[in-house]
């Protein structure tokens, strides 16, 4: 077994495309690889074969390395629902929610776990690659470190330290975060790759000869940004894209406070006929044939800042010029009457009104409901599949014409008029057939669907290709302690 980390010197360095990459890259060559990160910060989930609940991105590293999610792979996912707190997920199961302070002194129990799931999958694999979280150089974090070098130290594995260059300000980054680290972290980072560049590698020359010079750490090669790349975010919204065509269906999802599983819009975001926006709150709602309430962390927080910021009014005006509204998880929770939340599972104790346009009401219970699901849309025939990732129990006579038919169980629920669906199903537009149907329930006419899945293993493709063809492949094999 040999361990190999990827750290970066930001958030959002491409820390997690690279590990995806290096995992497709090696288990291209016969290697059984596993990816690992041992603390996430994301609001993007997924359920895992063994029922647990670890980082979006881990499940897309474990889909390069041909594996089925395991929660060994994030054995502590830390889920924000307010600047100072989060929801604490230990090998795949909610311990409790942990204010910042709080979660500090309680990394000692962490990082028990932590190494408990990185000695087992290194007893079962050739090699793990790891990846680290935020930066390294966050020196008011050292103190019980077990996302970056307090890991590193511990398992004495090498380091590769990852920058972006479409920032800015790239040489600064890796010379800054190389000399905030102690000599011995110093020593462990084998190398730099740098990511995301455009323009004429000729005249970055000079710039990795002074890096090299500067530090004594070799280049390991510079990644192109690459174009069109559909690659599920571990946290962050995506960027937008190029406007739809005139004729295109336009989808409107707000951007809640406590957003989650906003990966959900992926196939959206691709389909060619659809014009989808994430519109912040403070924005007026744009003209839409469909509006999707995304999954929240924080429902009854959530619903309350729609309602702040006037979204009542907006989506009763939607619904009367006869668009379309759909609620997904969370989303799905406030279409009801009303939410409760009788233990404080999301926050302050209590309840709070829906919006009321199914007839129904849901109760925040301990023990959240995560399973990996495959049935129907309500007409028996159009497959879908997904997960459910919840803490609520939903009951009322909506529920009586649901949405779905999941594992032989009703799920969701429709309006009596048609206009307002809801599911507590994730990755409903996965399925071509279902989101034709329920695009065209929305108003599209024609076109297909993509398939999400095949344009999500092409992207991990192309980071392997990209790691064959720019970075030096025999330093990352030596590294590896694998046969050049």
């Amino acid at each position: 077994m040999t361990t190999l980390m990827v750290q970066g010197c930001t958030s959002d360095a491409g820390k997690s495309a690279l590990v995806t990459a290096l995992c497709r890259w090696l288990t291209r060559q016969g290697v059984r690889v596993v990816p690992f990160k041992p603390q996430n910060m994301a609001l993007n989930s997924a359920v895992t074969a063994n029922g647990g609940e670890i980082g979006r991105a881990q499940a897309v590293q474990a889909q390069a390395s041909g594996l089925p999610p395991h929660t060994d792979m994030n054995p502590v996912l830390l889920k924000p629902n307010s600047d100072t707190g989060a929801q604490v997920i230990v090998q795949g199961h909610a311990i409790g929610n942990m204010h910042a302070l709080d979660y500090h002194a309680y990394k000692a129990t962490a990082r028990a776990a932590v190494f408990d799931s990185y000695h087992r999958l290194a007893a079962r694999y050739d090699a793990v690659i790891v990846e680290g979280a935020g930066s390294p150089a966050e020196i008011n974090l050292r103190a019980n470190d077990i996302a970056n070098m307090g890991f590193a130290e511990a398992a004495d594995c090498p380091v590769i330290l990852v920058a972006d260059i479409d920032r800015g300000g790239v040489f600064a980054h890796l010379v800054g975060t190389l000399a905030l680290l102690s000599e011995t972290e110093q020593a462990r980072v084998k190398g730099f790759v740098i990511n995301r560049f455009r323009g004429e590698l000729a005249l970055l020359q000079s710039g990795l000869d002074w890096l090299k010079a500067k530090t004594g750490k070799p280049v390991l090669g510079v990644l192109p940004y690459l174009h069109g790349l559909h690659l599920e975010a571990e946290d962050a919204l995506p960027a937008a894209t190029a406007p739809a065509p005139a004729a295109a269906l336009r989808v409107v999802v707000p951007v809640l406070p406590h957003i989650s599983n906003h990966t959900d819009f992926d196939p959206l975001r691709t389909h060619p006929q659809v014009d989808l926006q994430f519109v912040a709150l403070g924005q007026p709602l744009p003209p839409a044939d469909l509006v999707i309430l995304p999954g929240s962390k924080t429902v009854r927080a959530d619903r309350a800042a729609l309602a702040a910021y006037g979204w009542d009014a907006a989506l009763d005006r939607h619904l009367r010029y006869g668009g379309k509204l759909l609620g997904i998880c969370g989303g799905f929770q406030m279409l009801g009457r009303a939410l409760h939340d009788p233990a404080g599972i999301e926050g302050e104790a209590g309840s709070s009104p829906g919006f009321g346009w199914l007839d129904f009401e849901t109760t925040l219970a301990g023990g959240k409901q995560l399973r990996n699901v495959a049935g129907t849309l309500a007409d028996g025939t159009t497959p879908v599949a997904g997960y459910e990732i919840h803490a609520g129990v939903s009951s009322g006579a909506a529920l009586a014409q649901p949405l779905c038919w999941l594992d032989g169980r009703p799920d969701g629920a429709i309006s009596d008029d048609g206009q307002v669906r809801g599911t507590y199903l994730h990755r409903l537009f996965d399925t071509p057939a279902a989101a034709d149907a329920l695009l065209a329930w929305a108003g599209l006419r024609g076109g297909a669907s993509p398939d999400i899945a095949a344009l999500r293993d092409a992207a991990i493709d192309r980071l392997a290709d990209a790691v064959e063809a720019h970075l030096d492949t025999r330093a990352l094999r030596r590294l590896l302690e694998l046969p050049c």
